[in-house]
């Protein structure tokens, strides 16, 4: 479970070196004959509009809410991985596959807090009309830091499929439709991108430190500072002297994007992302040195090798204006294997 424990909402590595070794609107159709007016002539049936529906009600949201709090505490118990694929699924369960499979690296400081059965509390719910999905924005127990929660079904069953901690406000969302919140097409155009643009807008931080980006996307927030920062000491450290360091945008593991209508006519969304970093050894290096992985990268491959290959599996939180560059407000990744 990766989503009360925002500490380890942006992990990256270092490597060391060894030398030489939802109905919306159901049409009511009148029944056929209508009725008679006083006169004897012929009435027209005018029903009302149909109110417009979500997935869930309020009620129901709660209930699924609670259920998975409730199952992913037993199940982290134990890291027990099958138990919580049962309520998690998508990116989030990607990165709650990594917590549990390197939780053995953690502090024991952060195992704890990992075992703490935790619930969720100020909860807003957003429910989007005509849809089968909907969001909270609630705040573990542990944490001062809340989180947008996104439950769609995977199997029948209502899973979380992300759950992204900001300590930027999250924006007002448009629940003007009867109190419903309206979901965007991932594919409709915002301003300067659509929300499935904002990954790779994103992960060109990393890649190339916005070149292509820096259009499309703001660079002043904290996930882009960081994401930037990362790209340009990409060769400097103890490291450097011996290998080379780059990042590269991959497609995710799942690829969903959720957007919903702000308030002030933007758009807030929830898209996946990913990346790899790579670690070569220089040519003059190679054959007689190889690169020792630290222990989070052991867990997936021991061996000291030339190339150390990392994933990372992310979320991405963003607000999408409609004048101005896109803001990515927060964003989430695990390792989720090292080759």
């Amino acid at each position: 479970m990766a989503s009360p424990h925002p500490a380890r909402a942006a992990r990256t590595t270092g490597l060391t070196l060894l030398v030489l070794g939802v109905t919306s609107t159901v049409a009511l159709t009148g029944c056929g004959g209508g009725t008679t007016d006083e006169k004897g002539e012929a009435a027209t049936n005018t029903p009302a509009p149909a109110s417009p529906r979500g997935a869930v009600t309020r009620a129901q949201a709660a209930k699924i809410v609670d259920n998975y709090a409730a199952v992913n505490s037993k199940a982290n118990r134990t890291r027990n991985t099958r138990l919580l694929s049962t309520v998690e699924g998508g990116q989030l369960h990607e990165q709650s596959k990594a917590d549990h499979k390197t939780f053995g690296t953690w502090t024991k400081e952060d195992q704890r807090a990992y075992a703490k059965p935790f619930s969720y509390r100020d909860r807003t719910y957003y429910i989007p009309a005509g849809e089968d999905w909907f969001a909270v924005r609630a705040t573990a127990d542990g944490s001062k830091t809340p989180a947008l929660l996104v439950f769609d079904k995977e199997g029948g069953a209502w899973k979380l499929m992300s759950a992204v901690h900001t300590d930027t406000p999250i924006p007002a969302v448009d629940t003007g439709n009867s109190g419903l919140a309206t979901a965007v097409s991932p594919a409709t155009r915002v301003g300067k991108l659509a929300p499935n643009d904002v990954s790779a807008a994103f992960e060109d931080l990393y890649e190339t430190g916005g070149t292509k980006a820096r259009a499309g996307i703001s660079h002043t927030t904290a996930p882009a500072e960081a994401a930037l920062k990362l790209h340009k000491e990409r060769d400097k450290g103890g490291l450097s002297k011996w290998a080379t360091k780059k990042y590269f945008a991959r497609k995710p593991a799942h690829t969903t994007t959720y957007a919903l209508r702000l308030a002030d006519g933007g758009v807030l969304a929830v898209a996946p992302t990913a990346h790899t970093q790579e670690t070569l050894l220089k040519p003059q290096y190679m054959g007689s040195f190889q690169i020792t992985p630290n222990k989070e990268e052991s867990v997936y491959n021991p061996e000291k090798r030339p190339l150390v290959t990392d994933t990372f599996q992310g979320t991405t939180l963003t607000t999408l204006p409609k004048s101005g560059k896109p803001s990515v407000i927060a964003s989430a990744y695990r390792m989720t294997d090292s080759e």
